[in-house]
C-alpha cells in the first residue's frame, strides 16, 4: 500500500510503503516508525484522506485504497485537533465543577482569538439552587489552573473516543434528554430525511462535534489555558510549530470587536444556527437583513467621525481576502463626504514595480504579494507631495503589459482632504515609514465572527471568507469551486505573512460579517460545491462545506439586501460596480 504524506505547506507529497493492517491508526503508527525522521517527532498524524474522503483514524481501509496521512500542516487536520481539544476541555470543566457540587455547567466556545479559542463557562442553577453570582465568582485563576490540570490528566489517561451514529429522531431525543434544547432544535431542522447524527463518547461524557475526531484523548498534547477578560482562552499550537504554544499578545481591540458582535447578535436574537433558522422560517429574514445592514452603516459612520475628529489625512485600510475591502472603502468615502470631507482614493496595486523588476518565488513565478513588489519610494514621494498641496501624477498599473502608466490621473488635494489607501500591505509600517505618523489612521477589516452552529461548534471565519470568494470567483472570473479550494491554502499563506502580523497596529477594527449571509451564500455556493467530482483532490473539502450548509436555512429573497451591502461585492448587484 502506498501512503502519501504531507511534506510541506505547498502541498507536495512523499511516499512510503507499509504493510496494511486495516485500521488507519495502526497504519499511521507503522508509517511513523518506518519514516524515522525528525519531522515525524513533531508532526503526528491526526486524519486520513482515503480515496479522496476525510476519514478518522479509527476507520478501516482495504488493500488498494489510496491513503493520505494528514498532520497539522493541513487545515482539515488542524480542525480535528481543535475538536479534540474542545472535547477534553469540556470534560475537564464538567469534572472540576461537579467536584464542587455544581452540575450542568455549560461551556460556550465563542470565537477564535489570539492563537486560541475564547470560551465562556455559562453558570446555571443546580439542584441546590446556587445563584448565578455565586458560580461566577468561582471563575478565577485558581479555577483555570485546576481545569488545565484536569485536562492534562485526561490526556495522560489516553481515553478512547468512541463514535455513536444514530438516526435524526434518536439524536433529537438524546439532546432533549441531556438538556440541550438548541442542539435538539438544530438537528430537527435538518431537511435530509435519512440524516445520521454523530455523537462522540469519552468515558461517561458525550457530545456532538461537526467533523472528524481524534481516536483518543492522548492525541492532544500541546495546549494552554489562560484566564482572559470574562472568559478562558483555550490556546493550542499552530501548523508551523506544532510542539509550541505561540507567544501571547494581548489585543483588546479584537476582544472589543467580539463583544460588540455579541451585542449585535443580542439585538438580532440570533446566537446560533437554531436561532437563525427560526427567524428565517417565521418570516423574519427581511428584518434580520435590514438590522444587520443598519449596524454596519452605523459603525462606518462612527469610524468616519473618528477620522474627522482626529484630523487624520492618511486612512490605511487592510484586510484578508474576501473581507469586502473595496465596498467598505467606498462606503467610508461616502460617510466622509457627509462630514464635508472629499477623500482621494488610492490603491497600492497601482504602485507595482514594472513586471520585469518584480522578483520571482521558488517556483519561478512573479510574486505580486510581497511588499518588495511595490514601488514604495514613488508612493512615499506622491503622498508627501499631496499632503503638502503639490500636484501629483498618480500612476495606473496595467496588468496586461506589466507597466505603470502616467498622465492619466494628475491631481492635488486640499489641506483637509483625506487620502484613503486600500491594499494588503496598508498596515505594514514599511509601506508608509516616511510619512508623518500623526497623519495616519489605520483600519483592519475582516469577517471576524460568525453565527456558530451551536454552543461548542464554531464556524471558522476562514470558511466564511472562502465561501465568499468562491461565489465571487465563479461570478466574475468563471472559476469553479475546486479552483477556489485549490488556491485557498496559498491565499492563507500570503495572509499569514503579509496581513495578519500587522492587524494589531490598527486604530480600529471593522467586522464585515453579516448575520444573514450564510443563508444567502448557500443558494450560490452549494450548487458549485456539488459540482466537485470525487476524483478531484478538492472533493473532501467540498463535502465538508456541503455538510455545513445542511444546518442553514436558505434565504430565497434577496431584494431586501441594499445595493451598497458588502455581500453585494460577492453575489453581484453592487451599486459600486456601475
Amino acid at each position: 500500500m502506498n501512503i502519501l504524506l504531507k511534506k510541506d505547506p505547498q502541498g507536495e507529497y512523499e511516499k512510503t510503503e507499509v504493510n496494511p493492517s486495516g485500521r488507519l491508526e495502526d497504519i499511521a503508527k507503522e508509517t511513523m516508525i518506518a519514516l524515522k525522521t525528525e519531522r515525524v517527532t513533531a508532526y503526528g498524524f491526526l486524519l486520513a484522506r482515503v480515496n479522496g474522503m476525510d476519514k478518522e483514524l479509527t476507520d478501516v481501509v482495504k488493500e488498494g485504497d489510496r491513503v493520505e496521512l494528514l498532520d497539522m500542516r493541513t487545515y482539515a487536520a488542524t480542525l480535528v485537533y481543535q475538536r479534540g481539544l474542545v472535547l477534553i476541555y469540556m470534560m475537564a470543566v464538567r469534572d472540576v465543577f461537579e467536584a464542587r457540587g455544581l452540575h450542568g455547567v455549560r461551556v460556550q466556545v465563542d470565537n477564535s482569538l489570539k492563537k486560541g479559542l475564547f470560551t465562556e463557562i455559562k453558570p446555571v442553577k443546580n439542584a441546590e439552587q446556587k445563584t448565578v453570582d455565586a458560580l461566577s465568582t468561582e471563575i478565577d485563576q485558581e479555577t483555570v489552573e485546576e481545569i488545565e490540570e484536569r485536562m492534562k490528566q485526561i490526556v495522560s489517561d489516553n481515553i478512547p473516543i468512541e463514535k455513536d451514529i444514530v438516526s435524526k429522531e434518536d439524536g433529537v431525543a438524546m439532546w432533549e434528554q441531556y438538556g440541550y434544547p438548541e442542539k435538539a432544535k438544530l438537528l430537527d431542522e435538518v431537511e435530509e430525511k435519512d440524516y445520521r447524527a454523530i455523537f462522540y463518547r469519552t468515558g461517561d461524557y458525550i457530545n456532538y462535534f461537526f467533523g472528524p475526531m481524534v481516536p483518543s484523548t492522548g492525541y492532544i498534547k500541546v495546549f494552554e489555558l489562560r484566564k482572559y477578560k470574562d472568559g478562558i482562552l483555550l490556546r493550542f499550537s499552530y501548523s508551523h510549530k506544532p510542539d509550541q504554544i505561540p507567544k501571547f499578545l494581548d489585543d483588546s481591540k479584537l476582544y472589543e470587536t467580539f463583544a460588540e458582535e455579541r451585542r449585535w447578535l443580542d439585538l438580532l436574537g440570533a446566537h446560533n444556527v437554531a436561532d437563525f433558522n427560526e427567524i428565517i422560517s417565521s418570516g423574519g429574514a427581511r428584518d434580520m437583513i435590514l438590522l444587520s445592514e443598519a449596524l454596519h452603516e452605523k459603525k462606518i459612520a462612527e469610524i468616519a467621525d473618528m477620522i474627522r475628529t482626529e484630523n487624520k489625512r492618511i486612512v490605511l485600510i487592510a484586510g484578508p481576502s474576501s473581507s469586502g475591502k473595496t465596498t467598505f472603502a467606498r462606503r467610508l468615502g461616502i460617510q466622509l463626504r457627509v462630514l464635508g470631507l472629499v477623500p482621494l482614493h488610492m490603491g497600492t496595486d497601482d504602485y507595482f514595480l514594472e513586471r520585469v523588476d518584480i522578483s520571482v518565488d521558488e517556483k519561478g513565478e512573479k510574486n505580486y504579494e510581497n511588499l518588495d513588489a511595490l514601488d514604495i519610494d514613488l508612493l512615499t514621494s506622491n503622498l508627501n507631495d499631496l499632503l503638502a498641496g503639490r500636484e501629483v501624477d498618480i500612476p495606473e498599473f496595467d496588468f496586461l503589459d506589466g507597466k505603470k502608466h502616467f498622465g492619466r490621473r494628475i491631481t492635488s488635494i486640499e489641506k483637509i482632504q483625506p487620502i484613503v489607501i486600500e491594499g494588503i500591505h496598508a498596515l505594514n509600517h514599511k509601506l508608509t515609514d516616511h510619512i508623518d505618523e500623526r497623519e495616519k489612521f489605520r483600519i483592519y477589516i475582516s469577517p471576524i465572527t460568525q453565527i456558530n452552529i451551536d454552543s461548542q461548534n464554531r464556524v471558522p471565519t476562514t470558511d466564511a471568507r472562502m465561501l465568499r470568494r468562491m461565489v465571487r470567483d465563479h461570478k466574475y472570473r468563471n472559476y469553479n469551486a475546486a479552483s477556489t479550494i485549490k488556491q485557498w491554502p496559498k491565499v492563507r499563506e500570503g495572509e499569514s505573512k503579509n496581513i495578519f502580523p500587522f492587524s494589531g497596529r490598527a486604530d480600529v477594527l471593522f467586522n464585515t460579517t453579516l448575520a444573514y449571509e450564510s443563508g444567502i451564500l448557500k443558494k450560490y455556493a452549494l450548487p458549485l460545491l456539488k459540482e466537485v467530482k470525487p476524483e478531484e483532490p478538492e472533493y473532501s473539502e467540498a463535502v465538508r462545506l456541503i455538510e455545513f450548509f445542511k444546518f442553514f436555512r436558505e434565504i430565497d429573497e434577496e431584494a431586501d439586501i441594499p445595493n451598497n451591502s458588502i455581500i453585494r461585492e460577492f453575489i453581484g448587484g453592487s451599486v459600486f460596480d456601475k
